[in-house]
C-alpha cells in the first residue's frame, strides 16, 4: 500500500469511520452530542465544541494549502470558537467539521508520492508526510479528550 493511501486510511479511521485504535472516531462522538453537552464546561477543560472547532481550524487551514493557498492559520486563533447558542449552531459546526474531514482524507489519498517527501510550505515545518502524521496524532489526542469529557458530563448528570 502506498503511503498516501495508508495515511488517508488512518485519517479516515480517526475522523470518520474507524474503530481500530480508539474504538471510536470523531463522527461517532460528535453526532451523538447535543449542543448543550457540546458547550458544557467541566472544570478547566476545553468544551467539546471548542475542541471540535480547534481540530476543524487546522483541517481547514491545511486544506487551504492543499488547494494552492498559503498557510494562513495561527495557533493563537485556533480556539476562537464563535458562540454556540442552539442545536443549529452545533450541527453547523459538526457538519463543517465532517465536510472538511472528508475533503482532507480525499486530498491525502491522491497526494503524489513525491509530494509527501517535499517540505510542507517551508522547510521549518518538515515534510508533508510528517505533517500528515502530526495531524493524525493531534486528532487522536483531542478525540481522547472529547471521549473523556463526554464521560465526565454523563457522570455529572447522575
Amino acid at each position: 500500500m502506498k503511503r498516501n493511501e495508508f495515511t488517508a486510511n488512518r485519517l479516515r479511521e480517526v475522523l470518520l469511520d474507524g474503530r481500530w485504535v480508539a474504538n471510536t472516531n470523531y463522527k461517532d462522538q460528535l453526532e451523538s452530542v447535543t449542543w448543550q453537552q457540546a458547550v458544557q464546561k467541566v472544570g478547566n477543560l476545553n468544551t467539546i465544541a471548542a475542541l471540535t472547532y480547534h481540530v476543524n481550524y487546522y483541517l481547514g487551514g491545511i486544506l487551504n494549502v492543499f488547494n494552492g493557498g498559503g498557510l494562513e492559520i495561527r495557533d493563537k486563533y485556533s480556539f476562537d470558537l464563535p458562540p454556540i447558542k442552539s442545536e443549529g449552531d452545533w450541527k453547523s459546526l459538526v457538519g463543517d467539521f465532517l465536510a472538511n474531514a472528508g475533503k482532507f482524507v480525499e486530498h491525502v489519498a491522491i497526494l503524489p508520492e513525491e509530494k509527501l517527501d517535499e517540505a510542507f510550505v517551508d522547510e521549518k515545518y518538515g515534510t508533508c508526510w510528517r505533517n500528515m502524521e502530526g495531524v493524525i496524532e493531534h486528532c487522536y489526542y483531542h478525540l481522547g479528550q472529547i471521549a473523556l469529557i463526554r464521560k465526565l458530563i454523563g457522570e455529572n448528570r447522575e
